[in-house]
Parts: structure tokens; sequence; C-alpha cells
């Protein structure tokens, strides 16, 4: 057998006043690093702050420049069709700090309480665009995974109702069920929130809807199902309530396919932020429409209709409890807000169409 040399793994002694030499060297790059960065630092803030005061100036001469367009309209100075080539122009202006790296040193939107709460008073606006970018595909993914959650939970619980607890389902399932929906809607709300404060324009009844869910899934945990006797009569409210749930994962899942591929194609053509996302109804193609208009009513009715069987069982004397009530209550609201929010989308976009006609046809005709 060969003999390892022990001596090859010895350090080899370093002489004492070269060691002090490197240490020396070491504390002077250190300080050299420190002062290098400071002054860095002290340069780029002030480079920062010179740009937010442009941007604070940008932002004043657009809102003085479409205050001058509406008041010389008003006192018929300035032709319509002229305004609204100005108007063009100054959105188109806002696009490109928009879409840019300057958009971050615009001042800061409120975030509101809800982020406050959670995360204190600290600011949740990106700097770089590839971040904010980032924080949306996140969210973009956020919303694939518990779509198909949100189908297939309610429906491993009303298949295990039928062929394993005999059609009674027991509290803990439902309650677990609850607490999973309180932390989906409550990830929903805090992203949608930050998303807000980075540029996206989406409509503040779909936050509104999602604090609505919050409160919802949080008072659920606390309500003790009840079984026999007469079970299926005091949990028909229950199986609706799951039955609309996995609705609502078809229709998550639908929107999410079809009206991302439009909202890809909006943001190509100039007519959408790269930092949008889906949520509103009406943002697909005619032919789209027509497919997911009937399904969006057709759930916001049957979502009414949970909530009256909810309401009809608690004031009937079958499940008298103030969860139920409550239930009842928020899935009404939530119905006629996700209604109204559908009827707005649908006429925004008819008027939309229209001015688009309009405009085509005159310069047809011109």
């Amino acid at each position: 057998m060969e003999r390892v040399d022990e001596s090859a793994s010895e350090p080899v002694p370093v002489p004492a006043d070269r060691l002090q030499e490197e240490v020396r060297r070491v504390m002077e790059q250190a300080r050299e690093l420190q002062e290098f960065g400071s002054s860095l630092l002290w340069k780029v803030s002030n480079e920062e702050q010179s740009l937010r005061q442009n941007a604070i100036s940008f932002e004043s001469s657009i809102r003085r420049l479409r205050s001058m367009i509406t008041s010389l309209v008003a006192q018929k100075l300035l032709d319509r069709s002229l305004a609204n080539k100005y108007e063009e122009d100054l959105q188109r202006a806002i696009c490109i700090i928009a879409e840019g790296d300057a958009a971050a040193f615009l001042p800061a939107k409120y975030q509101g309480r809800f982020l406050r709460k959670f995360l204190g008073p600290i600011n949740v606006r990106a700097s770089r665009k590839e971040v904010q970018l980032k924080v949306k595909e996140e969210y973009n993914s956020y919303r694939d995974r518990t779509a198909l959650l949100f189908l297939l939970f309610p429906l491993t619980l009303l298949v295990l109702r039928s062929w394993v607890w005999d059609g009674c389902l027991p509290a803990f399932p439902v309650q677990l069920y609850q607490a999973w929906l309180l932390f989906l809607y409550t990830g929903l709300a805090m992203r949608e929130n930050i998303l807000r404060a980075n540029g996206s324009d989406i409509r503040p009844w779909w936050v509104h809807h999602h604090y609505c869910a919050i409160a919802m899934a949080l008072i659920s945990i606390t309500w003790e199902i009840e079984g026999q006797p007469n079970c299926a009569q005091k949990q028909k409210g229950v199986e609706l309530f799951l039955q609309w749930a996995m609705m609502q994962g078809v229709v998550m899942l639908l929107q999410n396919r079809y009206q991302r591929q439009r909202l890809y194609t909006r943001i190509a053509l100039g007519k959408a932020n790269r930092m949008d996302v889906v949520w509103g109804e009406a943002s697909g193609v005619d032919g789209q429409l027509w497919i997911l208009c009937p399904i969006f009513f057709l759930m916001q009715g049957f979502e009414a209709y949970v909530g009256l069987q909810f309401l009809k069982s608690a004031f009937a004397g079958i499940v008298f409890k103030w969860q139920v009530i409550c239930c009842g209550i928020l899935l009404v609201v939530m119905a006629i807000g996700n209604f109204i929010n559908t009827i707005q989308s649908l006429m925004t976009k008819s008027r939309i169409k229209a001015k688009m006609k309009g405009t085509k046809s005159k310069k047809e005709s011109d």
C-alpha cells in the first residue's frame, strides 16, 4: 500500500508580518467599499429625487392639459375630433411612462388599509418593471392553481358524501374547506392590492368581492354543521354551496384560458397595460362573450339562489344560526355586485365599439 505524505496536508505557516499586511489590506478594502457605496447611494438618491420631481410635474401637466381640453370643448372653441386626437396623444404619453421604468418614480398609489393591516406602512411598489411583471405572473400562476382546486375540493366532498358518509357531510371536512377558502381569498386580495399599487387596472369591486368572501369563509369556520336527523334538509344549503363552488371553478378555468389570450392581444395592440390582469367579464372577443356571458349570469343567479336558500332555512327554523344568516346575506350581496359589474363591463365594451366604428366610418368618408 502507498503511504500518504502527511506533511502535504499540513498548512504552510505564514510569517507574522505578512499576515498583518493582509489584514490591513482587507480593512482598507472594506473602508473603500463603504465609501464608494455611500457615495453611489447619495448620487442615486439625488438623481431619483430629481426624476420624481419631473414625474410629478408630468402628471400635473397631463391634468392641466386635459382640463384645458375639456374647458375649450365646453366653450365650443375646440373641435370635438381634434380634442379626441389630443386625448389620444396624452393617453399615449401616459402609456409610454406607465410601460417604462420611469413609472416607478410616479407618486405612489394609496395602498389601502388591507395591506397596512397585514404588512404595515411599507411601500410595496417595485422599482423595476421586470419585478412588477414577475409579481403579475405569480398572481396568474396562483389563480391557475387555485382554479383547479376550486373545482376538485368541493367535488371530492360531494363524492365522499354520497359514497362514504351516507349522504351526510361531517362538520370538519367542510370547515377545512372553508379554511382553505379563507386562505385563498386572503391571498388573492393581498396580491390584487399589491398589483393595483404597481399599476394594474383591477376593478375595485373585485377586491371588495374578495373582502366579502374572506368574511364569509371566516364566519363559516365557526358554523357547526348539523347532521342527523333530517340531515338532507339541514345540509341542503351546504350542498348547494358546494355545487356553486364547483361551477365557479369551471368558470375560473374558462376565464383564465380564453380571456388571458384576449388580454395578450390587447397588450400587443397597445389597448391594455402589461400589468393588467384578467378579471373583467367583458374582456373577451364577441364569440367568447356569447359563451362566457350566459355562464356568468347563470353562476350569479345560482349564487343568489344559494344565499336565499340559506336565509330561507334560517328563518324557517330548519337551521337557525347567525352564521347561516350572515352567509346568506353575503352571497346575495356578492351575486348582485357581480351582476352589476358584468352589466357595466358590457356597456363599457359596447360604448368603446360604437366609438371605434364611428371613428372608422369617419376616416373612410374622409
